[in-house]
C-alpha cells in the first residue's frame, strides 16, 4: 500500500501545466493594467475637452426682418379726411429689434396708393437720421425711386413739417407731395404722402389735414407717444395749414396776398 508522501507526489501538477497557469496569470495582470490605463486616459480626455473652449465654424443665423402683424389693432386714426372716396387700410409691421410701423393707406387694392401716413417708432434696427425720401419713393411706387426736391415747410399741430415733392411718372399720373417729421429725443418719425390732388396747394392742404386730424387711439406703455400727442392736441389748428413764416420756398409758390386785387 502506497504511503501518503507517495500519494502527494502522484497528485502534484505537471510542470508544463504550472508554467501555463503562471503565464495566463501574468497576461491577465497586464490586461488589467492596460484597461486601467485606457480608462485613465479616457477620463483625462473628457476633462480636457469639457473645459476647453469649442470654436464653432458655423456662422450665426440672421434674424428675420420686418413682418406684418396678422390682426392689427389700430393705435392711430385720421378722421374726416376724403381722398376721392378711396377706402383706408390699416397695417402694422414689427421688427425683432423693437421697431414698429403703423400705416394708414388710402387707395390700396390693385392700384398705387393715393395717400399714406406712417408712424414709425424706431428700435435698434434703424438710426435716428434715416433718410426719408428714398423710403417714401418706394412706398409711393415710383419707378427708379424718383427725383425728390424740397417743397417748403407747413405748420401743423406737430410743429413745422418738411415737404418733399416728387415729379409725375408713368406709374403716377400726378406729382406726389411727401412729408417727414422727426421728433427729437423720442425716436418717433411721422412720414407720408399725398398724390391725388391736381395742384401743389391742394396737396399741401391734404397733408395738413392728415396731420392735424391724426389722433392717438392707444399708446400702450409708450409714455413718450402719449405725451407727444397730448401736447399736439393743444395746438390743433385748421385743416388748411399756412406756410411757416420766413419759408421762402412756400412763399414763392403760394404768396400770401391781402386785400383786393
Amino acid at each position: 500500500m502506497a504511503s501518503f508522501p507517495d500519494i502527494l507526489k502522484s497528485t502534484e501538477i505537471h510542470p508544463v501545466l504550472r508554467s501555463f497557469a503562471d503565464e495566463v496569470r501574468a497576461i491577465a495582470v497586464r490586461l488589467m493594467a492596460y484597461t486601467g490605463g485606457l480608462a485613465a486616459l479616457a477620463f483625462l480626455a473628457a476633462d480636457l475637452l469639457g473645459t476647453a473652449p469649442v470654436i464653432a465654424s458655423v456662422e450665426p443665423q440672421a434674424r428675420p426682418g420686418w413682418f406684418e402683424v396678422a390682426k392689427p389693432h389700430p393705435a392711430f386714426a385720421v378722421s374726416q379726411v376724403d381722398f376721392g372716396g378711396k377706402p383706408s387700410t390699416y397695417g402694422i409691421r414689427r421688427h425683432p429689434e423693437g421697431g414698429r410701423k403703423d400705416s394708414l393707406i388710402w387707395g390700396m387694392g390693385g392700384e398705387s396708393p393715393v395717400a399714406e401716413v406712417e408712424i414709425f417708432r424706431l428700435g435698434g434696427e434703424t438710426p435716428d437720421n434715416a433718410p426719408a425720401a428714398p423710403d417714401l419713393a418706394i412706398r409711393m411706387g415710383l419707378l427708379g425711386g424718383g427725383e425728390a426736391e424740397a417743397a417748403g415747410i407747413i405748420d401743423t399741430k406737430f410743429g413745422p413739417v418738411s415737404l418733399i415733392r416728387f415729379p409725375a411718372q408713368e406709374s403716377k399720373s400726378k406729382p406726389c407731395l411727401g412729408f417727414a417729421k422727426v421728433f427729437e429725443g423720442t425716436r418717433i418719425h411721422i412720414t407720408g404722402f399725398a398724390c391725388h390732388a391736381d395742384t401743389i396747394a391742394a396737396q399741401r392742404a391734404s397733408v395738413g389735414c392728415m396731420l392735424n386730424r391724426l389722433t392717438l387711439l392707444a399708446a400702450g406703455n409708450d409714455s413718450k407717444m402719449a405725451e407727444l400727442f397730448a401736447r399736439a392736441e393743444l395746438k390743433r389748428g385748421s385743416c388748411n395749414p399756412a406756410p411757416v413764416p420766413g419759408d421762402w420756398v412756400s412763399t414763392l409758390q403760394e404768396p400770401q396776398l391781402r386785400g383786393r386785387l
